[in-house]
């Protein structure tokens, strides 16, 4: 899924003060070609006006709109995957419900996560953090470079690598084998996210 190569994840606590959809909207216009929503402090009914103000900005973009762990809002909005979490309901469960009308993307910790992750049949997974980052530190320490090797030559699924990526480390988690990037407030808390945007493009061209 070449979409995925580079997906933001959102957290409109780390703009700067900037309008989150703005920001978005910059960064589709650098060429951003996927974008999930994590904002998991909001309800439904404010998450599904978020999503539907940044759907209109991915279909013209052509980009796809991953929503995470909310599966009604996924669907409501008309978005093109939906992002599994530890508190979400199951893979299987998930399925039942979109059939076909949504991807499934899977946020695992660990080997073992990830490979039942593609028995269960999820479409792709976020592997991390792999390197130190703030915004990952609920998750436990720094998974390292080396486990997401092991992950990425153990399963078929695009494995996408998150946690304290940067423009610098993109040809070092490319070469273990991820297929894209996650990336949080390397972009959004950038001076400029489009360039930010432009900079990890041309480091995931670079290490193709």
């Amino acid at each position: 899924m070449v979409e995925l190569r580079l997906c933001l994840v959102t957290d409109r606590t780390q703009t700067r003060g900037r309008d989150l959809t703005a920001v978005v909207g910059e960064c589709l216009a650098a060429g951003l070609p996927a974008v999930q929503v994590r904002e998991k402090d909001l309800g439904a009914g404010d998450l599904a006006f978020l999503c539907r103000r940044i759907r209109a900005l991915t279909l013209d973009r052509r980009a796809l709109l991953i929503v995470n762990d909310r599966v009604d809002v996924a669907l409501a909005v008309g978005a093109d995957g939906v992002q599994r979490t530890s508190t979400s309901l199951p893979v299987e469960d998930i399925r039942a419900i979109v059939d076909k009308r949504l991807r499934i993307g899977v946020s695992v910790h660990s080997l073992e996560e990830a490979v039942e992750a593609e028995l269960k049949g999820a479409d792709w997974v976020i592997f991390g953090p792999v390197y130190e980052t703030p915004s990952k530190l609920p998750y436990g320490p720094p998974q390292g470079v080396s486990r997401l090797e092991r992950v990425a030559a153990t399963v078929r699924l695009p494995v996408i690598a998150i946690g304290g990526i940067t423009p610098e480390r993109v040809g070092e988690v490319r070469r273990a084998g991820a297929s894209g990037v996650g990336v949080i407030s390397a972009i959004l808390s950038a001076a400029s996210p489009a360039d930010a945007t432009r900079r990890f493009l041309e480091a995931l061209d670079g290490s193709a």
